[in-house]
């Protein structure tokens, strides 16, 4: 079956589709540390040398469907683990799933008798292409850690979450951090659009080694497949999740047709007049108990 076409008419395949993503970050060792050691909070002598990729197997049923999280993880020499999630859009899950991932993560690094103290850090970098904290318009990285309420500076280490709001991002928010805004920028100005990717894309070795990657002239029939459906089964969450926010949306306004017409019963409101003025049925007020 060939589905219809959601590649645009540009040069390259946008990068944060399930295809391109793990092309690009899941099978290219030194363009994940690159990401890593960019956009996480590591200091110098912490930076990431080496990775090797592990299974998806500890992903977790998700309440609402999940074709919109694309994830990569590895392992460093160090026992460090690193899970990398591509999130589309937001939903009321996402923190949870980051959190038992992450969780997950921690545990599965111990048998039943093995010391605690063999236990290595878990960091979660999440790039959200949607807008999901109550935060200002240019705050679009979000660095969580275990910490204490009334200390700050004191914490537990081993676990560390990164969020990082795509919509929000400017270059010029982060620029002391080079590699931090060209990989933003890659994920943020590449897409099926574009026509010419920017000249400090092209000229760094790494960015410009994932520009060839997601190149569609780089990719196979099946690919090209592959990615269309993934972008057909988002417009078909995106759908569903929109059915559900305008069902929801009308429940409460049918609750509060129904409180108001309680409230005006009980005043000794006539039916009649009651009906006019809250749109619901004779009848359904006549069976409102007080």
């Amino acid at each position: 079956m060939r589905y219809s076409n959601f590649h645009g008419s540009g040069k390259y395949l946008d990068p944060k589709a399930d295809l391109t993503f793990k092309l690009v970050f899941g099978e290219h060792p030194d363009l994940v540390m690159s990401l890593l050691n960019s956009l996480l909070p590591l200091d110098p002598d912490e930076m990431i040398t080496d990775v090797e990729y592990l299974s998806n197997e500890m992903v977790p049923d998700n309440p609402g469907k999940k074709n919109s999280i694309v994830d990569v993880r590895c392992t460093d020499s160090l026992g460090r683990q690193f899970i990398v999630e591509m999130q589309l859009y937001w939903n009321p899950w996402f923190r949870q799933r980051v959190l038992l991932n992450a969780s997950k993560a921690v545990i599965k690094q111990l048998d039943q008798h093995e010391n605690y103290s063999l236990i290595q850090p878990v960091y979660c970098l999440s790039l959200i292409n949607d807008i999901g904290f109550k935060s200002g318009p240019d705050e679009f990285y979000h660095d969580y850690a275990v910490v204490n309420t009334l200390h700050p500076e004191r914490r537990i280490d081993g676990l560390r979450f990164v969020f990082v709001e795509l919509p929000k991002f400017k270059p010029k928010t982060i620029a002391e951090k080079k590699m931090a805004v060209l990989w933003l920028r890659f994920l943020t100005e590449i897409g099926g659009d574009t026509t010419e990717a920017p000249a400090e894309l092209l000229e760094n070795e790494l960015t410009n080694k994932a520009l060839g990657i997601v190149e569609k002239s780089a990719m196979n029939e099946a690919q090209m497949n592959a990615y269309n459906s993934f972008w057909l089964a988002i417009h078909d969450e995106e759908a569903h999740l929109e059915g559900q926010y305008i069902k929801g949306r009308e429940e409460g306004r049918e609750q509060e047709k129904m409180s108001t017409a309680r409230k005006m019963k009980e005043k000794g409101f006539p039916s009649a007049v009651i009906a006019d003025i809250t749109g619901l049925p004779l009848k359904t007020i006549d069976d409102i108990s007080l």
